[in-house]
């Protein structure tokens, strides 16, 4: 923050201490307390009010509404929970120490002063806050007014900077598009979709727009205009049209494209008329399945015939041996603590962290394209799931509640669903044959998966965010990605980077990924950290004078520092990355191990150095382990996308004092993702399969045997005449009919197999 009245604090420029002076009334007796996973639990809307109140009533301050008026001013952006520290968590979670003070972390952004800035604060207690603390970023120093996130109040003045700088193109506008534009528009308007990072270097921030026609699923409609505004001035009427891209061809002013079209000069794209009915790009249908078939009768449905196997208490979730608390942040999306498996603790914390996607292309939006999508509140972009759709209609289903870039919380109705997953396989299973037309038995155990469900929808994309929990003690992570492609106008030179789609539309290249935190606790905060692999030896055969067998052996290499343990996403990964406890064994001898598995696709968005590539340096690794550090919360930030040259978080540093990871607490930084050359197939959307990654979290010599052992779901058959096998044992120790939603036919089984 820059000078203020004799009356306000210059809270950057004097010591922090000052803050903790604010003081109000002491709060009143407490309540009962809530259940223990609750100190992870998102703000409720009475504490998001309450932070809020308190926060606008500081004179020093200064804070104006977020909606409406300037954008030079102080303004309240974000309000989340700021996570306890692991020490005092702990402490309570396992020792009853004292319940760790509630906080919220808050992002101000400071306009209305000589050196405008963003502050992040600290505010508690809560739900009674009366008192506030700087959060340090990176290297001490405050976040460029500049490198802020988009609001609301500045897209509403895009819009209308826009809008006036091109009213000299209005003819041009509507003779392209069919009577589509920006004045007086009716029900046949344009609109943008907006590209980042907002410039080329630090201090920034003007913005490449892509021109496209108000119809349902815009964004596969471009006009073939994109239009470079500059935005940095907090006073829009210094706001200015740079550059102009059409057709193909740069224009340095709306004067000059507007004289070219007058003159007759421009080649003019023409786009059809869009249909009233069965557009390309909705989700209306249109053809017919070859075959014919039952295309309009219900597929298959999950039902619960006894109800649900799980519990939901709060933010705590608990299911067969599985035991966790959630949270949904509005800057990242969901994070998992205290995530349990028979009692044991597995991880401390498992958390969306980022989702990139960078591009290619011929037009100027398409190759400034590098989406940081925590710079867009991923996280807050968690709309309605529809039941039966996207979640199973047997779902429990969460609100969530945000408060960001507005002036109170914002309910985002069934934004998180949970539902039991019939999987379609068993989780094991044998048929053991006596080869000769017979069995000696036959066992299977069905297989099923808890599913904890939310999505991100930012602008074109939406990701779908599973956490899957299976009987065996396995966790998968898995991300789909969805919705439409980011799509610019199609030229001949533009076929070097992607797929022509439509008549006038270009799908681009880009590469998704998206980075884990997995602060692991492997029977024990103090673990180690080693990848397994085979090579092959071709040793002499003991058994016959002579001869060699080639075969292979085991390769372990312990990672004892950070460097060791950040393996290049340019180069392929050991198959298995293993974090153990050195002091705890199975009953077998072998450490207690965790094993991460990756499925993933995953390549570099840039090459190491490029100047945005120091926004995504954790885009390096496949997988860096880092010992844990509490100043080291996140690997990205909300200001990375608009600042990537100079961001306030560089993963980087998180490995560059290369210290030893041997028997310590360790982070996991995982990252996932896929290359996506759009095709034909992509309209109206990308579809899920095949569009999948995450990674597996699976015990590895961490028991003794299969957990699953536990449950109560196997079926045995046994014979009881072989090799006959005309009477049967089955054994069941679950109910023998499930209930009134499946077949009500009782389980039968023969297994023979006869000439027939």
């Amino acid at each position: 923050m820059g000078r203020q009245s004799p009356r306000r604090m210059r809270l950057l420029g004097l010591p922090w201490a000052l803050a903790l002076l604010v003081t109000a009334a002491s709060p009143g007796p407490s309540a009962e307390p809530p259940d223990p996973a609750s100190i992870f639990a998102d703000l409720s809307p009475a504490e998001l009010r309450a932070v809020r109140a308190f926060l606008m009533a500081r004179p020093e301050l200064g804070l104006s509404p977020s909606r409406g008026g300037p954008l030079a001013k102080n303004s309240l952006f974000l309000a989340e929970l700021l996570p306890p520290e692991k020490r005092s968590a702990l402490r309570f979670l396992e020792r009853g120490g004292a319940r760790p003070r509630r906080e919220a972390r808050v992002v101000l952004f400071f306009g209305a002063q000589a050196e405008p800035n963003v502050t992040e604060l600290a505010v508690g207690p809560l739900p009674r806050p009366r008192s506030y603390r700087a959060l340090p970023l990176a290297g001490g120093r405050a976040v460029p007014f500049w490198a802020r996130p988009m609001t609301r109040r500045e897209y509403e003045l895009l819009h209308e900077a826009l809008a006036a700088a091109l009213a000299p193109l209005e003819p041009l506008l509507r003779e392209a598009t069919g009577g589509f534009g920006f004045q007086n528009c009716s029900g046949r308007c344009l609109t943008f979709s907006d590209v980042a990072p907002r410039g080329l270097g630090p201090g920034e921030r003007r913005s490449w727009l892509v021109i496209q026609r108000f119809v349902e699923g815009f964004f596969l409609h471009p006009a073939g205009l994109e239009v470079l505004l500059e935005h940095r001035d907090p006073d829009p009427r210094r706001w200015a049209v740079r550059r102009l891209w059409y057709n193909g061809r740069y224009f340095g002013s709306v004067r000059e494209l507007a004289e070219s079209h007058a003159r007759g000069a421009l080649p003019l794209a023409r786009l059809p008329e869009p249909p009233a009915r069965r557009l390309f790009s909705s989700y209306e249908p249109r053809g017919r399945f070859p075959g014919g078939g039952r295309a309009e009768a219900h597929g298959a449905k999950v039902c619960e015939p006894r109800g649900r196997r799980y519990r939901l208490r709060g933010n705590r979730l608990e299911y067969g041996g599985w035991s966790l608390a959630f949270r949904l942040r509005s800057s990242a999306g969901l994070q998992l603590f205290d995530v349990r498996f028979g009692g044991q603790r597995l991880a401390y914390e498992l958390s969306v962290q980022e989702a990139i996607a960078f591009y290619g292309g011929h037009s100027p939006a398409a190759m400034q394209t590098k989406y940081m999508d925590a710079g867009w509140a991923m996280g807050a972009s968690s709309y309605e799931l529809a039941s039966g759709v996207d979640c199973p209609e047997t779902a429990a289903f969460l609100d969530a509640h945000h408060l960001l870039d507005a002036d109170g919380p914002v309910r985002f109705p069934r934004a998180l669903c949970v539902f039991e997953l019939p999987t379609g396989v068993p989780l094991r299973r044998h048929f053991d044959s006596d080869f000769q037309g017979g069995f000696h038995f036959y066992a299977g155990l069905e297989g099923r998966a808890l599913v904890l469900r939310t999505t991100s929808t930012v602008y074109n994309y939406d990701y779908i965010w599973d956490f899957l929990l299976y009987p065996n003690g396995v966790l998968e992570t898995k991300v789909h990605a969805t919705g439409y492609i980011h799509a610019t106008f199609y030229t001949p030179e533009g076929r070097r980077y992607g797929s022509r789609v439509h008549s006038h539309l270009l799908g681009n290249v880009h590469t998704h990924l998206v980075h884990y935190k997995v602060d692991l606790d492997v029977a024990g905060s103090g673990n180690s950290f080693e990848t397994m692999d085979i090579r092959f030896e071709n040793i002499s055969n003991p058994w016959s004078a002579g001869a060699r067998v080639v075969q292979p052996r085991l390769h372990r290499e312990p990672r004892r520092r950070e460097r060791e343990a950040a393996l290049p996403l340019d180069r392929p990964v050991p198959r298995y990355l293993l974090f153990s406890n050195p002091r705890r064994r199975n009953r077998w001898g072998h450490r207690r191990t965790l094993r991460l598995q990756l499925s993933s696709h995953a390549g570099p968005v840039l090459p190491r150095g490029c100047r945005e590539e120091r926004g995504v340096t954790w885009a390096r690794y496949h997988l860096a382990v880092t010992r844990r550090h509490e100043n080291e919360p996140s690997s990205s930030s909300i200001y990375s996308q608009n600042n990537p040259w100079d961001p306030p978080v560089t993963f980087e540093s998180f490995i560059r004092d290369n210290e030893t990871i041997e028997d310590q607490d360790l982070v996991a930084w995982v990252t996932v993702g896929f290359l996506h050359v759009p095709h034909a197939e992509d309209i109206p959307n990308t579809a899920t399969p095949g569009n999948a990654v995450g990674f597996f979290l699976r015990p590895f010599n961490f028991f003794n045997e299969d957990p699953s052992v536990a449950s109560r779901a196997p079926v045995i058959v046994r014979p009881l005449d072989p090799p006959a096998c005309s009477r049967l044992q089955i054994r069941r120790w679950a109910p023998a009919s499930p209930g009134p939603c499946v077949p009500p036919e009782p389980f039968s089984y023969n297994g023979t197999y006869r000439p027939v």
